[in-house]
């Protein structure tokens, strides 16, 4: 873009690389169709000047590209050399800070003797000339100038030098033991929080996101921060064991799918490959979660607008580098982050301004998941990068599971290892986590042993239990705690009822309960002169009444309330256009006038309208653009703003918002008037002139 129309050795020439490696980037360019050869030189593909936007740090060089007629190198070097300091400091600010700069009150056709401040000398010296109408009030920096001050390249430093990610060795068996440990530990809190969750749902915003309390809940119930309970909902709504359904109030709450039964039933390695999978494809952004979004309100978990299309190519590019760092090393201790970051933006230059972040995230979110360990690629994590099943490298390295804990005189169960997928949940069931690690510890309790009497267990099956699952002998305050909280449990019933009937005639409650047309009201007798009835009492009143009984209601402090209720009534709906039949058909045909009118204009414009080009093929914006690009001149007809049509001789430069903006042919090259504007559609005729 900066040399325009040029050839293969000048662009080797100006390229600060090596010869091979700016040959070979050349040869992928016109591979891709990026840039093509054509009679005047290699050029770029149409429209690559539009996308190529930004500095530095987008992969730009900052360069503006050099003028159609540009000075001998030597002469622009001779006029830098000899400028004093004050303007040559201002011409490198100018080019760092892009190529422009606003004229302000710098005069403009001096000569350099007249000069009196450094912006004027550039001036005088056609190191800075006025950007026209292209850029009006701002002086450019041409292109042939600024590859002057950067030595006659493009860049001051090679744009070939891979940069290097800092990294320190790091024991093989530290890293081993903290990505698996951590593997396991996330395949357990996802388990952990959809059983929580399938008990006792967590309501959703109208968003469908998480609310910030029941996110806090759930911190709290893993015992984890914030921030990890968000990576594990995230992941494993991503892995589709997570979903949202109505609840009895027909509320949206968040509960485990139908796959959540499925899933929970695979070994340990291929539940973790199943989360793993999905976090690498996934766009979501977890660690995203409570910090404050452009309107100042906290994201939410869950939320569909969290979401960023690089996340999934950050995370590949990430792990990618940590597998091409040296076996057994990983990022360096505050300098490798860093440093990746510097190499990814060196892979791709053209990402956002939030690769950092995503990186830094990336990164973060693969320790938790066990993808690295101590800031090094897991071993099993290769297949998953390959597209490969990781779970057979990770079951490797995995203990296997047992089927026993050893059951202690404090009340606690000790797990040696991580225990069978049913016998976790049965332990749990009876038993409260205590602590985690190698050997989880679990401990009996009232309310444990009451959780599990609640959920259907006898006395008998938990005795059985705990003397089937430990290789230790019962301990004696063990059984004394079953035993107590069974005796006490179940003196207190709670039940449902909505309404109730009370007389004092026993038998007429006796008959009307074991009416044959009463099944449906629910009703049970808790005292001889009492019914309870699990209808509410606006559907019982009139279903007893067809029972050939005559109920009064009796209010909240036992008195009769009788009389006549007022009637209830809605505000009458103002007519609406879609309920008035004549007023919906009347609108309805003068759109469909109006449509056809319109179509007509449209025709007759078409057919009025002359060629829009003299070139066999292609239009007027076609051949503008082609000359554009071949920076030739063309003879255009045109009609101007009092009707008459008119020819010229112009340089076509830019094209753009349906004007185009060009310099007479004939015109000087410093004449500041020669560029004029036109509108595309006034032209009617374009000619190549060839020169």
């Amino acid at each position: 873009m900066v040399a325009g129309q040029t050839t293969d050795p000048e662009l080797v020439e100006i390229v600060h690389a090596e010869p091979g490696y700016a040959a070979a980037v050349l040869t992928r360019l016109r591979d891709l169709a990026l840039a093509w050869d054509t009679p005047e030189g290699l050029r770029p593909l149409s429209g690559i000047s539009d996308a190529l936007i930004g500095g530095r740090d987008a992969g730009v060089s900052g360069i503006r590209p050099r003028t159609a007629t540009p000075r001998a190198p030597e002469e622009i070097a001779a006029a830098i050399a000899g400028l004093p300091e004050g303007a040559r400091k201002l011409l490198d600010h100018v080019v760092d800070e892009g190529g422009t700069a606003k004229s302000g009150s710098a005069r403009i056709g001096l000569a350099p003797e007249d000069a009196e401040t450094p912006a004027e000398l550039l001036i005088a010296l056609r190191l800075l000339v006025p950007g026209g109408s292209l850029l009006p009030g701002l002086l450019v920096v041409p292109g042939e100038v600024g590859l002057a001050l950067r030595g006659g390249r493009t860049t001051t430093e090679p744009v070939d030098v891979v940069p290097a990610v800092a990294s320190a060795e790091r024991p093989s068996r530290l890293t081993l033991s903290a990505a698996a440990g951590a593997a396991t530990d996330v395949v357990r809190r996802t388990e952990l929080l959809l059983e929580w969750w399938g008990h006792r749902p967590a309501a959703a915003l109208r968003t469908t996101g998480l609310g910030v309390r029941e996110l806090r809940a759930t911190a709290a119930h893993l015992q984890v921060s914030e921030s990890e309970a968000a990576l594990v909902i995230e992941v494993a709504s991503e892995a589709g064991l997570l979903g949202t359904r109505a609840d009895a109030d027909g509320n949206q709450v968040w509960v485990p799918t139908t796959e959540f039964d499925r899933w929970r039933e695979l070994p340990t390695a291929e539940r973790w490959a199943r989360l793993a999978q999905a976090w690498l494809t996934s766009p979501r952004l977890p660690s995203l979660v409570g910090e404050r979004g452009p309107d100042q309100k906290p994201w939410n978990a869950l939320t569909p607008e969290l979401s960023a299309a690089g996340m999934p190519e950050a995370k590949a590019m990430a792990l990618a580098a940590l597998a091409d760092l040296p076996e057994g090393h990983g990022l360096a201790a505050g300098t490798g982050l860093p440093s990746l970051v510097t190499r990814l933006a060196w892979e791709r230059p053209r990402r956002p301004r939030t690769r950092p972040d995503l990186v830094a995230w990336a990164v973060a979110e693969a320790a938790v998941l066990g993808i690295t360990g101590a800031e090094t690629l897991a071993p099993y994590a290769a297949p998953l990068l390959a597209g490969a099943d990781p779970a057979p490298a990770l079951a490797e390295l995995l203990p296997p599971p047992v089927d026993h804990v050893l059951v202690q005189a404090d009340l606690t169960a000790v797990a040696p290892g991580p225990l069978e997928p049913d016998l976790a949940r049965q332990l749990q069931q009876v038993a409260d986590v205590e602590s985690h690690g190698a050997a989880t510890v679990y401990r009996f309790t009232p309310d444990s042993v009451r959780r599990a009497l609640d959920a259907g267990w006898t006395a008998a099956e938990l005795h059985a239990f705990v003397l089937a699952a430990s290789r230790t002998p019962i301990p004696q305050p063990l059984s004394y705690l079953i035993d107590d909280v069974v005796r006490s449990f179940g003196r207190l019933r709670v039940g449902v009822a909505s309404s109730f009937v009370r007389s004092e005639d026993e038998a007429a409650l006796a008959a009307l309960e074991n009416h044959p047309k009463a099944a449906g009201l629910g009703l049970q007798r808790i005292a001889p002169t009492v019914l309870v009835s699990t209808v509410p009492i606006d559907v019982l009143l009139p279903r007893l009444r067809e029972l050939g009984a005559a109920p009064v209601v009796e209010g909240p402090d036992g008195v009769v309330r009788v009389g006549a209720a007022e009637a209830l009534r809605a505000r009458s709906p103002r007519t609406r256009e879609a309920t008035d039949a004549a007023r919906a058909a009347a609108r309805q045909s003068a759109q469909v006038v109006a449509a056809v009118q319109t179509l007509r204009e449209g025709d007759e414009a078409a057919r009025n309208r002359p060629a829009s080009a003299s070139l066999p093929g292609g239009g007027v914006l076609s051949a503008l653009r082609d000359a554009i690009e071949r920076r030739g001149t063309v003879l255009i007809g045109f009609t101007d703003n009092q009707g008459v049509v008119a020819e010229r001789a112009i340089l076509p430069l830019t094209v753009e918002g349906g004007q185009l903006t060009a310099r007479d042919a004939d015109a000087d090259a410093d004449d500041l008037d020669a560029e004029r504007r036109y509108a595309v559609h006034r032209i009617n005729r374009v000619v190549p002139t060839g020169t």
